[in-house]
């Protein structure tokens, strides 16, 4: 790497005090959201809310003291003078690619920055920015991938809505080739319902020489009265002409009843509950596929033939918990599932009175997930000040035994899992008035994303970082963002 910066591989005991730190900071610039009247009160777009911490400074503990905050706030200012908000971030190839939220009119597209230097990312490029008018692009996966039709590096942008009733707006996903950082290069465009929002989460999977989308597309179903579903698998092998092979009906399941309106469900336990695909993630292999079904948990596809996936199974609630499946990544080979929960009415008439919270499963039985654990934070239990995202857990990764969280107003949490049964907290780092949207872990720095000021850096310098070869870190297959 340029400037005699080098980058060297990382033993598994350095990456678990390195792994935990990429958190963010909110600003004062409030954030636009979207309401779901016609839904209900369940619905509520991510950063509408409070969303702010209670910290006058900065936190570092455990793993965390041994990290430095080489670089504390990337904000992105755009041409017209205006700022984003923030959305999820990614690392590949030493590159860090941010998305953005609805701040200011969305269209913030992905920023793109070189981390040569992590104490200087540089912007090098944005993209997916001028593409679909009023909308915004939260999340993007990079990987690697062959095909008969593409051969470099493929970047999936996510496409949603600011307003359906715009005409000119129109929701789904993006594919770019990003094989030169510097230059994206747009390759196609896939459409969910205009009805609908758009694509929220989604994820990039191979199999093969084919790759794979499959799309979260919460209330498709609803809204389109059943022609489309939230769940879609699209075949982007090639990336110019992305193509539809399956939709997921919950009503095929028999613990559905007929009457399922493609949102509420009469669950066995006599609640009315929401059901909805928030998230998606596929396994290291590409053979299964774990989608964040709200209430109805999260549910398992055996997905090698993706035009006809098997369901497998899913997690339950007991009565007294919102269900409220947000994300998952997986631990020790895919035999762990990691469950986050992003339950921000903690006063919900019927249920606990708590923030969401993670759940640990053993799916050695893929048909039956059996709950393991449950990790609270000391946030969870705090709903004094009433209805706000501030408390939440929103999104896990898994590298080696430790789980890092990204924690809204709790910053970034490292766990030990290496007894699942019994996760214990090991480092904390959080920001002044931290509102962290996600994090990733890319060699021997820390990426984080902060809602209101953007990329985070933080970064623990090996002794043999002056040596001239970069090498990737050590994995054991757990890491579910350095594939996710």
């Amino acid at each position: 790497m340029a400037g005699g910066f080098r980058l060297k591989k990382l033993k598994r005991t350095f990456l678990f005090s390195a792994i935990l730190s990429a958190a963010l900071v909110i600003s004062s610039v409030p954030i636009s959201g979207l309401a779901h009247d016609d839904l209900g009160s369940d619905i509520i777009e991510k950063g509408q809310g409070a969303g702010y911490g209670k910290n006058d400074t900065l936190i570092l503990e455990g793993k965390f003291r041994n990290l430095t905050e080489v670089a504390p706030e990337m904000k992105v200012i755009r041409a017209d003078g205006k700022q984003n908000s923030f959305g999820d971030v990614y690392a590949h190839k030493g590159f860090a690619y941010i998305g953005t939220h609805t701040n200011n009119g969305g269209n913030g597209g992905v920023r793109v920055f070189d981390l040569k230097d992590p104490a200087n990312p540089k912007e090098v490029a944005v993209f997916a920015h001028n593409d679909v008018p009023g909308t915004w692009q939260e999340k993007v996966i990079v990987k690697s991938v062959r095909t008969p039709y593409f051969k470099g590096d493929l970047a999936v942008v996510s496409v949603q809505q600011l307003n359906r009733n715009n005409p000119d707006s129109q929701g789904g996903f993006l594919l770019y080739d990003v094989t030169k950082p510097y230059n994206p290069k747009k390759l196609g465009f896939w459409k969910v319902t205009k009805k609908t929002n758009g694509t929220h989460e989604l994820y990039l999977t191979v199999q093969g020489n084919r790759v794979l989308v499959l799309a979260a597309n919460p209330y498709a179903d609803y809204y389109s009265h059943g022609e489309e579903k939230d769940f879609q698998i699209v075949d982007v092998s090639n990336p110019v002409n992305p193509s539809t092979i399956w939709q997921f009906d919950p009503r095929t399941l028999e613990e559905i009843p007929d009457d399922f309106n493609g949102y509420h469900w009469n669950a066995p336990d006599g609640k009315t509950r929401p059901v909805f695909n928030h998230s998606t993630m596929v396994d290291d292999t590409g053979k299964f596929a774990y989608v964040s079904m709200w209430d109805l948990g999260t549910a398992i596809f055996d997905i090698r033939n993706p035009e006809n996936p098997i369901y497998l199974g899913r997690t339950q609630y007991a009565p007294h918990q919102q269900g409220s499946a947000h994300s998952a990544a997986l631990a020790k080979g895919g035999r762990i599932l990691i469950e986050t929960r992003e339950v921000y009415n903690p006063s919900k008439a019927g249920y606990e009175q708590a923030y969401g919270y993670t759940r640990i499963f053993d799916i050695k039985d893929k048909t039956n997930p059996k709950l393991l654990s449950e990790f609270k934070t000391e946030l969870v239990d705090d709903i004094e000040d009433g209805v706000t995202f501030a408390n939440t857990v929103h999104d896990p990764k898994v590298v080696g035994k430790i789980l890092f969280l990204s924690h809204y107003a709790g910053g970034v949490r490292a766990v030990d899992i290496s007894n699942p049964a019994n996760p214990v907290e090991i480092g904390k780092y959080v920001p002044i008035d931290s509102n962290v949207w996600g994090v990733f872990v890319e060699r021997n720095y820390i990426l984080a994303s902060d809602i209101g000021t953007g990329l985070k850096v933080l970064y623990k310098k090996d002794a043999h970082d002056d040596n001239e070869d970069a090498e990737e870190p050590e994995n054991d297959g757990d890491n579910d963002d350095n594939e996710n």
